[in-house]
């Protein structure tokens, strides 16, 4: 099934209460509150973001990707998707999208995929879970490796054919495009800005992305 429900946001990159760019390769933390926004921008294109959200309060409690494709009946997220916990929780709803469709089938990509799916001398190269867990140490509350689970591949191209496979194909998003989600309770966003290069869906280039954060009384 494919989804595609673009809808523009009527908030301005201005009136933003923090405005921060992620270099390809870097992880990303940080903590949203209920009601807030926050918007993450595809500064060049085809860029994939790997993003895992978790309870503030209960870092048990995280996004399920099994969970928000049974609740939505689809494999796809897209403008209108609620982003439902391991314990049923909304997290979060994607309220703009000007990409049309974003991957929660592919998962991050590992130093030990790399060298299944591509070439065993593939293994020296940066991956996903690397910057996941970059990024959960920094954050240093007690997290650790078993804390990495399902996340969203953000921008990402992946189809799922007829025959249930899955394939890695060129990306559709472009320069400037974005994804806006507004918190339904405070939650913890984890990115690692991938820095996969085996695969077209960025177009063999990873790039920054921008991540905007706008307070829960904007609108």
């Amino acid at each position: 099934m494919q989804t595609t429900n673009l809808k523009t946001s009527l908030l301005k990159p201005e009136a933003a209460l923090h405005s921060f760019v992620v270099e390809a390769g870097d992880p990303f933390v940080v903590e949203i509150t209920q009601g807030q926004y926050v918007r993450i921008v595809d500064l060049e294109g085809n860029q994939a973001v790997d993003t895992i959200f978790y309870n503030a309060h209960d870092y048990a409690d995280r996004y399920s990707a099994q969970d928000t494709i049974r609740e939505q009946g689809n494999v796809y997220l897209t403008t209108g998707t609620s982003l439902v916990s391991t314990s049923g929780n909304v997290l979060l709803t994607i309220t703009a999208d000007t990409c049309g469709r974003h991957d929660t089938l592919g998962g991050a990509c590992a130093t030990e995929s790399n060298m299944v799916r591509y070439d065993l001398c593939k293994g020296h190269m940066h991956a996903c879970r690397n910057s996941f867990l970059k990024g959960i140490q920094q954050w240093n509350r007690g997290m650790d490796k078993r804390d990495i689970t399902s996340n969203i591949n953000f921008f990402m191209n992946v189809p799922v054919t007829p025959d249930g496979n899955l394939t890695f194909e060129d990306g559709v998003s472009d320069a400037g495009k974005y994804v806006e989600l507004r918190a339904e309770m405070d939650v913890l966003m984890v990115i690692s800005n991938c820095p996969q290069l085996n695969n077209p869906c960025n177009g063999y280039n990873p790039t920054p992305v921008q991540i905007l954060i706008w307070d829960k009384n904007v609108q």
